[in-house]
């Protein structure tokens, strides 16, 4: 994937000159069967089902070769997608075998020029890997999260699982030969006695999935019918049926079908009274729906214990020293039993059992499953001084003489403190994702459909709700609108902002045959638009999707707090009981003298009080979110800056990095060669000059032959689309050059090396010219004219604006550079000293940047790979850290650690510098949790009690243990108001456009 979608380039691997690798002259696009119609043609295609084919293709040395098979596939009947991987030597094809086959495609491969064999789909099959994400509710604390990953883990099948507290998801890899079904994975996660939810099964190959309402539907009959008639669509994979909920849910293929035909289905089944419409967002049970609930419901709850819990307050808190008052509570109701002791115990019922039941209910799935969370530590708490509280009464109902003491109000203000500090936790972790709404919030909620008639003029326009868009619609973008959808322009012109998505501030030109991006703003044109990529496949749902998964994945460093968390609700039950036990034998031996002891209770209770308190403040929440929190602020903050970071592990990676090696073209260059001068070497017109050589090379996928060929077009103004003259006897020379006949004359362009095999003569004038180009790090071609050489080009590609500055940066920030290029040494050279580098390794191939890459980090160097994600992707994987640059829309995914969207260096600063300071705030929290909890637990075990008198009750123990969690989010929320270096603000460094 990577290979189409970031075909910048290998220009600069050669060593002598331009490589113009193997390619045949294409023929022009074959025709579909003859007389065969548009409407012919789409029947014949909605009638069949794409199949899938992938290709072993040898031979494949760079991206331009990959582009040219990828373009002569394309160019057949019935192709409805190809995609060439250069770095796995493999093609995936999706055709239609009505048109085509696999052998046609395979002689087409090989007619470029490679070997091509079909690859068994079993084979492939058996090595498949799914990933399955799920919505887990319930978990508290990081012994929950270990406690489902050990569970999900020893199912047999399952490679690897990553369980996130703070996003409460769960992303599972299987093998579905093993698994039989993702179901199984939920049922797991039930009986760990946590919610469990699907998100994505993984099972879908090119699918996207819609949920419907209907309306209108009277009886199971109706629903029935509607399934039936939606199952017999073309391209509809799966449906779920919620008769309750009135709502459909559908995978489908997007090439086949979409959102409109199956609500005209819908509408058009039966007696026509049925309604379909999109579901209502968040209906599914989507995150943010999930969030506000959780949200509402501690809220409520918080507020019923209030209810309860302030009467209790006052009774034993104030009303107790105010005398008239006092005397009513204190009347006896049966013996010692007063009816202040009376009335707590009624209030402080309902808040231990009814409100406080979802303490016990997480302490038994917990408990069950061999492990003790959270839960476990307030359920211990409050029982213990709920029911010492229930003791207390009913000893005093049977004697005449007891003077205990009760602690109702301590379970109660326990149980609304907690239930405080998870209201505003939950409010705040809410808050740690809105990046992701925020993207999400970038699509229109509207859009124009454009029907079109044969000839492309509009008949009509219709204004429908984006997520209705299909494929090869077409739309109208009008000026301050959001582009609804990706597609390319097929009228009109404009300039589009897509700061939104690429982080980069300057609009962007717009014509026709140029891709938009759906969620960015069209500033003053109008724009038609055909949507190529909907729903799943847009890149704002990828970019969505990566942040998610980046959010989802644990930094190493968390891996600290999940083994500490494992001992530490053991540790604390533990040390409570000790601390009581230790409290209650030195009052019982006189270890303490009585004056010590409170006058409103006994030894006994002393020791109790002591150990309730050790049993709440300790608090394993604020370590289980010290490391997610943050790292779901800090990619947040990245995305929207144009840096993706694909989670903690890349964050923790790169806020190390010492060592940084660049790639050459297309990193530290723009990576889009062009002609920068020209010396005809015999009279001619250039014109005519250009028209040869273009012919020539118009043959050529190579990235110095588009250059040639883009700037002959700037002779030939009247027309976008020359034709240029015909080329007879095509021949390309590996890593020479190419020649051809053009208009009776043979004409060579390529390296020295190709002139002097074809016995030509290069002038003096030529050999300067040549020697200074390489000076000036460009590349040198020449041109000869029926064996006389006719002229010199000079071929550069452009230092991007401000390289030199960041590279100055981060000397300035002690991170050594190096640039490791394929290109030859003296434009290495050339580049190196322009830019500042003075540590540079050339001619060198994608292995041998990787060797380089692992030779530095043997050396003891941290390093990252900045590169363009295809031939540096064996050194970006290499790297601790890759950084796939100038990726625009079309995501690296697969190489990189890290995508910096826009084309320039001073996101590479941003990135480290943001993970620098996203750690910083991992350190906070780890020492502010560890601190409390090392701080806390000795002082509510009373070692202060001794020398100051000073205690902890247990629900001031409670509030505080609430507000370290609430305390963590809150530092990780402060990352929200990251600045990228100022050094950065002084530096006109933009992202690059080539016209």
């Amino acid at each position: 994937m990577a290979t189409k979608l970031l075909a910048l380039a290998c220009i600069g691997r050669e060593s002598h000159g331009p490589d113009l690798s193997p390619r045949s002259h294409y023929p022009s696009m074959p025709k579909y069967p003859k007389g065969m119609s548009v409407q012919e043609r789409s029947v014949e295609l909605a009638g069949s089902e794409a199949k899938p084919a992938v290709f072993s293709v040898m031979g494949m040395t760079c991206s331009a070769c990959a582009g040219s098979v990828e373009k002569a596939i394309k160019r057949l009947p019935g192709i409805r997608e190809a995609v060439v991987d250069v770095l796995n030597n493999k093609a995936q094809v999706l055709f239609y075998p009505s048109f085509v086959n696999e052998a046609t495609i395979r002689e087409t491969i090989e007619d470029v020029g490679f070997e091509a064999t079909l690859i068994d789909q079993d084979e492939m099959n058996d090595r498949s890997i799914q990933v399955c994400r799920i919505r887990i509710n319930g978990m508290t604390c990081t012994s929950c999260s270990s406690a489902i990953e050990s569970a999900l883990q020893a199912i047999h099948g399952v490679q690897k699982v990553q369980v996130a507290l703070a996003t409460e998801e769960a992303q599972i890899h299987y093998d579905p030969k093993i698994v039989i079904s993702y179901n199984q994975l939920l049922e797991t996660i039930l009986d760990s006695g946590y919610g469990a939810i699907l998100i994505s099964s993984g099972e879908e190959y090119l699918l996207s999935k819609i949920e419907l309402k209907v309306e209108g539907v009277r009886t199971d009959h109706s629903m029935r019918m509607i399934e039936e008639s939606l199952q017999a669509l073309p391209g509809i994979q799966d449906i779920n049926i919620s008769p309750v909920l009135k709502k459909i849910s559908l995978s489908y293929k997007p090439d086949v079908t979409g959102p409109r035909t199956f609500i005209n289905v819908i509408e058009s089944t039966g007696s026509r009274r049925f309604k379909g419409s999109i579901y209502p967002e968040g209906g599914g049970g989507g995150r943010e729906t999930h969030r506000q609930g959780e949200i509402k419901q501690y809220y409520r709850s918080f507020l019923w214990s209030l209810v309860f819990t302030v009467p209790i307050f006052l009774t034993s808190m104030v009303f107790m020293y105010i005398p008239g008052i006092k005397h009513v509570f204190d009347t006896k109701v049966v013996n010692m039993m007063s009816v202040g002791m009376l009335l707590r115990w009624v209030l402080s019922t309902p808040v231990q059992f009814i409100i406080g039941r979802r303490f016990y209910t997480g302490s038994y799935k917990a408990l069950r499953h061999g492990s003790a969370n959270m839960d476990v530590l307030i359920a211990l708490g409050t029982n213990g001084a709920y029911f010492y509280s229930v003791y207390s009464v009913l000893r005093a109902a049977t004697s005449k003489d007891f003077k205990g003491t009760d602690f109702f109000e301590t379970s109660a203000m326990l149980i609304s403190f907690i239930l405080l500090g998870k209201y505003l936790e939950v409010l705040a972790k809410g808050k740690t994702s809105e990046a992701i709404a925020k993207l999400m919030d970038l699509a229109p909620d509207t859009a124009i459909l454009l029907t079109l008639d044969d000839e492309g003029n509009v008949v009509s326009e219709e204004d429908i709700d984006s997520r209705l868009i299909q494929k090869n619609d077409v739309i109208k973008i009008i000026p301050g609108a959001k582009v609804a959808s990706d597609g390319f322009v097929i009228r009109g012109q404009s300039h589009v902002n897509e700061s939104m998505i690429t982080g980069e501030a300057r609009p962007v030109a717009k014509r026709k045959g140029d891709t938009v991006i759906g969620g960015t703003l069209n500033e003053n044109g109008v724009l038609h638009i055909k949507a190529t990529r909907v729903g799943s496949e847009s890149a704002l749902s990828q970019i969505v999707r990566l942040v998610e998964s980046a959010q989802l994945a644990k930094a190493p460093v968390q891996k600290f707090a999940d083994r500490i968390s494992k001992y530490f609700v053991p540790f604390v039950i533990i040390f409570s009981f000790s601390t009581w036990l230790a409290w209650f034998l030195a009052g019982k031996f006189h270890g303490y003298p009585k004056s010590w002891i409170p006058s409103s209770m006994d030894s006994f209770e002393l020791a109790l009080q002591f150990g309730i308190s050790v049993m709440v403040i300790a608090c394993p929440c604020a370590l289980g979110l010290a490391t997610p929190t943050a790292v779901m602020v800090g990619t947040g903050v990245g995305a929207s800056q144009g840096v993706l970071i694909k989670g903690g592990q890349a964050l923790e990676s790169a806020h190390k990095v010492d060592c940084i090696v660049f790639d050459k073209t297309g990193t530290l260059t723009i990576g889009k060669p062009v002609v920068v001068n020209t010396k005809l070497l015999k009279n001619m017109v250039l014109r005519e000059f250009y028209e040869l050589i273009a012919a020539t090379e118009v043959n050529s996928e190579h990235p110095l032959a588009k250059a040639i060929v883009g700037y002959a077009k700037k002779f030939r103004e009247d027309d976008e689309n020359p034709a240029w003259p015909e080329a007879r006897d095509f021949d390309s020379i590996t890593g020479h050059g190419v020649k051809a006949i053009v208009r009776n004359k043979e004409i060579i362009v390529g390296n020295k090396s190709l002139i002097l095999d074809h016995n030509i003569t290069i002038p003096v004038d030529a050999e300067d010219m040549l020697a200074e180009a390489e000076g000036m790090a460009q590349t040198g071609i020449l041109v000869s004219i029926d064996g006389e050489m006719a002229g010199v080009l000079a071929i550069s590609d452009p230092l991007k604006p401000g390289a030199e500055e960041a590279i100055s940066i981060l000397k300035s920030m002690k991170i050594k550079s190096i640039m490791v290029t394929g290109d030859n040494w003296g434009t290495a050279n050339s580049i190196g000293k322009e830019v500042g580098i003075e540590t540079i390794v050339a001619e060198a191939k994608p292995e041998q940047k990787a060797e380089k890459v692992k030779e530095l980090q043997a050396s003891g160097y941290t390093v990252a790979m900045v590169g363009d994600g295809i031939n540096d992707s064996p050194a970006l994987v290499a790297a601790d850290v890759g950084m796939a640059i100038g990726a625009g829309t079309d995501i690296a995914i697969e190489a990189a650690d890290i995508v910096l969207m826009k084309s320039n260096l001073e996101d590479v600063i941003t990135a480290i510098d943001l993970s620098r300071r996203t750690f910083f705030h991992i350190r906070l929290n780890y020492i502010w949790a560890l601190g409390y909890n090392l701080l806390g637990i000795p002082i509510a075990a009373g070692i202060l009690f001794p020398s100051t008198r000073f205690r902890l009750p247990p629900w001031i123990a409670g509030a505080a243990m609430a507000a370290s969690s609430v305390s963590v989010v809150c530092c990780s929320l402060l990352l929200k108001y990251y600045k990228r270096p100022k050094k950065l603000d002084n530096l006109e460094i933009r992202g690059i456009r080539i016209e």
